[in-house]
């Protein structure tokens, strides 16, 4: 990320910084790899280590799909309307390793009465259906349909949606979700080759300070549990910050893409990094411009990757039988390509208008329980289906 601040700040950080009543405001210092790494430092009205309760524990996580067999996967989220109550509840993890996890969320209340911290995991919310703000000690930073939404850990906040469909996809890392190695120099700045650039990143615009006392609870996300702290202020009561670490937005359709005379990898969509996975966009594009290109994709052996890919919008000119909000998974070990007929239907075609996101896992990726009821069980079969009945969405 690049340098920011929003707010009052002292001239100098580490010195008196006081308000107006003569008291010290708490500075505190928000720091990656110990104090390696990016960093932000907060200015509170109240020290943030001030507690009122520490309620009991909750249990909270997901459960392993045991010996889930080696195959092709459809998991038939399209018609889900809701996953849930509120939004930690409604978070239903379908696919895990030890590097990151894949959920859905569709909660049906709009609105957390609590804040919440992932204490362990920095967190990607792709926004497929919806509208809103997310409220953080960092400010309010507008959400809307399309987005990505970058939470490094440990940053507190809440949601707020709109009425209206509501379906988010989110990723959790276990290390440290980053733009591209490989589009930024070496003082981090996004280079000319990049698909996007810093214009394109929405850092929060608006700083709500909060003074006022009472009972606010906190729920921390940590080694598989919600862990339930109440303080006597808000969480809100920043008056300014500055610094390079921070929650932002991303929007898919200010990916700019990349294309060639043939048909390019899946590389040159790649959006995110984290270690071990990346996240790839795929976005309306022109097709390959070679005079004998074929726009659909070849064959593909993973030897070292799981391939997930979840249908935002449009049609997958390679796909068939799926649906707008569904995954597929494609693991390592088995070759997977365009259904039958896709191929000689792609030659001549010059453009497509479809919308996914793509996460790439280099740990093989574990099924849960939840993802269970998703389940399409036809569609290991789907590339020997000449007669084309695959062609209509199965149910799960």
């Amino acid at each position: 990320m690049y340098y920011h601040k929003l707010g009052t700040i002292p001239p100098k950080r580490h010195t008196q910084f006081r308000q107006p009543n003569g008291s010290l405001y708490a500075e505190e210092l928000v720091t990656s790899e110990g104090f390696s790494g990016i960093y932000s430092t907060l200015y509170h009205i109240y020290p943030p280590t001030r507690i009122k309760q520490v309620k009991d524990a909750v249990k909270y996580g997901p459960s392993i799909k045991e010996k889930y067999d080696l195959h092709h996967t459809h998991l038939n989220t399209s018609k889900v309307s809701a996953t849930g109550t509120d939004y930690l509840g409604a978070r239903k993890v379908l696919l895990m390793n030890n590097d990151c996890s894949i959920s859905i969320c569709s909660p049906i209340q709009r609105k957390m009465e609590y804040f919440y911290k992932n204490a362990e995991g920095d967190e990607v919310l792709f926004v497929h259906e919806g509208k809103g703000i997310l409220i953080s000690p960092f400010g309010k930073l507008e959400i809307k349909q399309g987005d990505y939404i970058v939470i490094p850990r440990t940053v507190i906040y809440k949601l707020e949606f709109a009425e209206g469909p509501l379906r988010l996809l989110i990723i959790e890392s276990n290390s440290p979700v980053e733009t591209v190695k490989r589009y930024r120099s070496q003082l981090g700045q996004l280079l000319e080759h990049s698909p996007y650039c810093e214009r394109d990143i929405r850092p929060p615009s608006e700083l709500i300070t909060e003074s006022k006392r009472g009972e606010f609870l906190m729920q921390i996300k940590k080694q598989g549990y919600l862990h339930q702290y109440v303080y006597d202020y808000s969480p809100l009561d920043l008056v300014g910050w500055d610094g390079f670490l921070w929650p932002y937005a991303f929007s898919i359709h200010d990916f700019e893409p990349i294309t060639g005379r043939i048909h390019q990898p899946p590389p040159v969509h790649q959006t995110f990094q984290g270690h071990n996975f990346v996240i790839c966009s795929f976005v309306p594009r022109l097709f390959d411009y070679h005079p004998m290109a074929i726009p659909a994709p070849y064959n593909h052996s993973n030897i070292d990757s799981d391939e997930v890919l979840y249908y935002a919008e449009g049609n997958f000119m390679s796909r068939k039988g799926i649906a707008r909000g569904s995954f597929t998974l494609h693991p390592g070990g088995l070759p997977h390509g365009p259904h039958p007929g896709t191929v000689e239907k792609s030659i001549g075609a010059k453009e497509t208008h479809e919308l996914a996101v793509m996460i790439d896992t280099f740990k093989p990726l574990h099924l849960t329980t939840d993802a269970l009821e998703f389940m399409d069980n036809n569609y290991p079969m789907s590339w020997t289906d000449d007669a084309g009945a695959f062609n209509e969405v199965n149910a799960p």
